[in-house]
């Protein structure tokens, strides 16, 4: 059944379309119109299951040259677009209840004592991570036209606009849909590592620097209100941390150069945006009065706060030229930058403190607060930067060293030994590198990092995650590396549990770190823990993940107790289901009950950032959901749950994961199939992030990244991680006795169940047997297709007992918004993906290089990932 589809959306989804066919029609003419105009039309037909739609759209590519090819994938990408911009311009200007005040009702129809939530404001700690995980298909240079298009549509439509002014707009509108489709939008070279850091303080500056004060004083406000619990001046509830630039797990072009050169930039990036608030402060704060200290250190100046401010913004414009100079090989002196969080902060308190005391709060809590909020969250650093390195190549470093040594192979000891050789080592007072030394590029490489880290503020930094982690000597031979290079303050070291063994294991590991006296001294009684969901759901099916996550977190939160630890759990979400990600709000809830405790840390990836935090608007929306999902799960925490529902989970999770794997591990023809009815291969070639998509660029499948695979699977619409062998599992699990009465309870009762389902039915929308079906026809061999039939038949039995078990006649039908979206790409999508066909086809054939051809396929795949609206 079709959701109802708002009449001002369609519409300004037909005005972009209109305009978008006359910049085709005054480029090519009015036959390449009516041919674009023809295709959308049977394409909207075909998706409603009209196969001579279907058969005419077909023969048509077929008959088509490479180059007309590209241009029908340039023409429907865009489409897509556009469709994608006025969706989200809509939904951001639609009245909506406010996530705070929806937190106010719960809160006061339970009986929680105002000290209760006193206390959970004080805890809340919200830590955003931004990832250059290589998922934003966008170019940069659209994102900005794109960005600009979306202004000018809530210009007209939050206006009463004159004729003139709106007739301007449109001429503005025209200009930069004409700019985008004569812009190349794929990128002819991989972003570097910088490329990708820069993208992350853009975001920053361009959204998060107004969203964050405007959030922060409109939660200040509503509590105050509220709860009479006024925000603190200091406080900071949300923080940003990166991995752009610091993430050089599996990716060579991660180097300690580039570690070094991306926290400079971030450090010119905020010079620079605290340069400019702070031109803006010193002009309008033109008061001659203020207290004796502030007048004392302004020297007694007629103006004493401009000359306080002025003297703040030369030195930060000092810091930005150093920086630029230092970069360039120009010179450039760091003692003349602003080198601290306190240089930066008492001057704006002094000023604050001065304005409310001489009785000018309303002045001091106007440009000045939300100075000094941007100062608390995102400091002199801008962000902190994260490193990640594979337990492998510290291990590495070290195996290299105690050869050379004499003293054996670190590779080849016991975990106890390690242990000993590490602990001794930590605890002595003499180096352990030799000064003649010469290791090999990779270790010198891992070397060079610690130094940097040595070498620069702690400020600068957040945590060192460690991937692979399964044993306590993964996490002191990073403490020992860091301490060889000098460093003078304990930077947190996480343990990353990525595969499902691991995060079973993931207590047992962590208890025996705590057991050791030297590991308790160091961490000073807090543990950071990093929690894998892509590589888990890779691993053993989303149903066996996300039970093995949550009963990690679970037996990790219980230790931190008993230990007397705080913990901050880190959940390295993605995008899709099939990598963790789902809905903010929904995830925080279905956590485990005490999880949250330690503060909430989360990776936000590619194209994700953009949906999220890409307008002022958006972002201040997103923190809101995050600080009241948090306070909610805080306040009122879900059940834990019960025997019975447990017995089921572990029940259904181990079925779960056999099904998955005897598809994905065991069956020798998967394999092969998933080449032929995917563009994995192809997928290599898009240029899309730093990183390569394998972790070993001769590996198969099993060393294929996380977000390739995903991405693979969601061009033909199987959607397969998402779903493969649950539902399977549930079904096992009720037709082996299981009472209905226990999971209906589970559905209704455990936040953490509920919202497993909710995301399939939101996985079932996405995926489309019929699509995934003419893949194969003109793909896979006739050998293999009845592979993809049986997954195709899992796929629809799974989807009417998600619709059975959630009482629903069709997807969606709890989410009219989604499905209202998936509409609107439906007529835009089918064309792409019957044009993919075609193009995969012609390139598995080609003999040579077809640059047209590799172009026409990069943009086909970028549209449908637009159009799926997430990819990895």
């Amino acid at each position: 059944m079709s959701a109802p589809i708002d009449h001002q959306l369609m519409e300004t989804v037909r005005e972009l379309g209109s305009i978008l066919g006359e910049t085709i029609e005054a480029q090519l003419g009015k036959t390449w119109l009516d041919r674009i105009e023809t295709i959308r039309k049977q394409g909207r037909s075909s998706s409603q299951g009209d196969e001579q739609a279907r058969h005419e759209l077909q023969s048509l590519f077929s008959e088509l040259e490479d180059t007309d090819l590209l241009t029908v994938g340039r023409a429907f990408a865009q489409f897509l677009n556009l469709a994608n911009i006025a969706e989200q311009e809509f939904n951001s200007s639609q009245p909506s209840e406010d996530p705070l005040d929806q937190l106010s009702s719960k809160l006061k129809g339970t009986s929680m004592a105002g000290r209760s939530f006193q206390q959970a404001l004080a805890q809340l700690r919200i830590d955003l991570v931004l990832t250059a995980h290589p998922t934003e298909v966008t170019r940069r240079t659209l994102i900005h036209k794109y960005s600009e298009l979306a202004n000018c549509l809530a210009t007209i439509h939050g206006y009463e606009l004159s004729s003139e002014d709106r007739a301007k707009l449109l001429k503005r509108i025209s200009a930069l849909i004409c700019q985008a489709w004569h812009t190349e939008e794929i990128r002819s070279v991989r972003p570097t590592p910088v490329d990708e850091a820069q993208w992350g303080f853009s975001v920053i500056e361009n959204s998060l620097w107004d969203a964050v004060p405007q959030f922060l004083r409109e939660m200040d406000d509503k509590f105050r209100a509220e709860f009479d619990q006024p925000m603190p001046l200091d406080a900071c509830p949300v923080r940003f941390s990166s991995w752009m630039g610091g993430d050089r797990d599996g990716n060579p072009f991660v180097t300690a150069k580039v570690t070094e050169q991306v926290l400079l930039l971030a450090r010119k990036r905020a010079a620079r945006l605290f340069f400019n608030d702070l031109n803006k402060l010193q002009a309008e704060l033109s008061m001659s009065h203020g207290t004796p200290a502030l007048m004392e250190a302004a020297e007694h100046h007629r103006e004493p706060y401009r000359h306080i401010l002025r003297k703040l913004r030369d030195k930060l414009e000092a810091t930005h030229d150093g920086i630029d100079a230092f970069i360039n090989d120009q010179g450039g002196s760091p003692a003349t930058w602003v080198n601290s969080q306190a240089e930066l902060i008492e001057p704006l308190l002094l000023c604050y403190q001065s304005l409310v005391d001489t009785g000018l709060a309303s002045i001091a809590n106007a440009e000045l607060l939300d100075t000094i909020r941007r100062a608390h969250c995102f400091g002199i650093h801008l962000l902190k930067l994260d490193v990640r390195q594979h337990s492998e190549r510290h291990s590495q470093v070290l195996s290299e060293l105690t050869r050379y040594l004499g003293i054996g192979d670190y590779l080849s000891w016991s975990e106890e030994d390690k242990q000993s050789f590490l602990l001794r080592e930590l605890s002595s007072r003499r180096p352990l590198l030799p000064r003649k030394w010469q290791p090999s590029k990779e270790v010198q490489e891992v070397l060079d990092t610690c130094a940097v880290i040595a070498s620069q503020s702690k400020d600068g930094f957040g945590i060192y995650i460690i991937s692979m982690a399964s044993q306590p000597s993964d996490v002191l031979a990073v403490q020992l590396l860091l301490q060889e290079a000098g460093i003078n303050w304990p930077m947190p070291v996480a343990p990353l549990f990525e595969t499902l063994d691991d995060l079973n294991n993931a207590a047992d590991v962590t208890g025996k770190l705590l057991d050791i006296d030297w590991y308790r001294g160091y961490i000073q009684g807090r543990q950071y823990i990093m929690i894998g969901y892509s590589d888990s759901a890779k691993d053993a099916g989303a149903l066996a993940a996300g039970w093995g996550q949550y009963q990690s977190q679970e037996q990790l939160v219980a230790l931190a107790d008993s230990k007397g630890i705080e913990l901050t759990l880190f959940h390295g979400r993605g995008g899709t289901i099939g990598r963790g990600g789902l809905p903010a709000h929904a995830a925080i809830l279905s956590q485990p009950p005490g999880s949250l405790k330690g503060g909430f840390r989360v990776t936000e990836q590619g194209e994700t950032i953009r949906y999220k935090f890409g307008m002022p608007a958006l972002a201040n929306r997103s923190l809101k959901l995050y600080a009241s999902a948090i306070l909610e799960a805080m306040l009122l925490p879900p059940p834990a749950p019960k025997a019975e529902w447990r017995n089921l989970m572990n029940e259904m999770a181990a079925q779960g994961c056999d099904n998955y794997r005897a598809v994905v591990r065991e069956d020798a023809n998967f394999v092969p199939y998933f080449r032929a009815a995917t563009p994995e291969e192809e997928l290599g070639k898009l240029p899309l992030g730093s990183r390569p998509s394998k972790r070993k660029p001769d590996g198969g499948v099993e060393s294929l990244r996380a977000i390739p695979w995903i991405f693979a699977w969601a061009q033909n619409r199987l959607v397969l991680p998402s779903w493969l062998g649950v539902m399977k599992a549930v079904k096992y699990a009720l037709d082996n006795g299981t009472q209905q009465k226990i999971l209906d309870e589970m559905i209704s009762d455990w936040p953490f169940f509920k919202t497993r389902l909710s995301m399939l039915d939101m996985v079932f929308a996405k995926a489309d047997a019929r699509i995934s079906a003419e893949y194969d026809k003109r793909l896979v061999p006739e050998s293999l297709q009845y592979f993809g039939k049986a997954l195709r038949e899992e796929l629809e039995q799974s989807q009417a007992m998600i619709f059975k078990l959630m009482k629903q006649s069709s997807a969606l039908e709890q989410d009219p918004q989604g499905k209202e979206s998936m509409q609107i790409r439906a007529a835009y999508l089918e064309p792409l993906h019957l044009l993919q066909i075609e193009l995969l086809d012609r390139v598995r054939k080609q003999q040579g290089e077809n640059p047209t051809l590799e172009r026409a396929m990069m943009v086909a795949i970028a549209g449908i990932a637009v159009g799926m609206r997430n990819t990895g």
